[in-house]
């Protein structure tokens, strides 16, 4: 059975893209801990990050770290995030946070109903940052 970020890669259920390559996609959160909170997720259903096969694995943190940049551009935090829990679902994510302490990288703090609109803007500003406008 497909994951749900499978489904969400695939068109079956709606993400917000920012980026998307042929290895991974970068889509928003939607219970994000702080503006512009982004996963990346491969495309390829693996469960737990150190099964990953190690270009794969570099490509994740490299397409992270572009996100990060203009997170860091657009959102001004104090610095970005970069977790990976895996907890949550069982296809590696990593999310790329932009925080201004520790404490915006605990999930008890995740927006359970954030504004569409307010994500809309976050993801197009995001995509125009990333030159990926035309994923939107």
């Amino acid at each position: 059975m497909a994951t749900i970020f499978t489904r969400i890669i695939d068109g079956e259920l709606p993400g917000r893209f920012v980026w998307r390559d042929e290895r991974c996609v970068g889509f928003l959160s939607i219970n994000p801990l702080r503006e512009g909170h982004t996963l990346v997720v491969p495309i390829e259903e693996v469960d737990h990050w150190i099964d990953l096969d190690d270009d794969l694995a570099a490509h994740l943190l490299l397409v992270a770290k572009r996100i990060a940049a203009v997170q860091q551009q657009v959102f001004q935090p104090v610095k970005v995030g970069l977790m990976i829990a895996g907890l949550e679902v069982p296809h590696v994510h990593l999310h790329v946070v932009p925080i201004d302490g520790v404490h915006d990288l605990d999930f008890a703090n995740a927006d359970p109903a954030p504004d569409p609109a307010a994500l809309d803007s976050a993801a197009e500003r995001l995509r125009e940052g990333l030159g990926t406008t035309h994923l939107g």
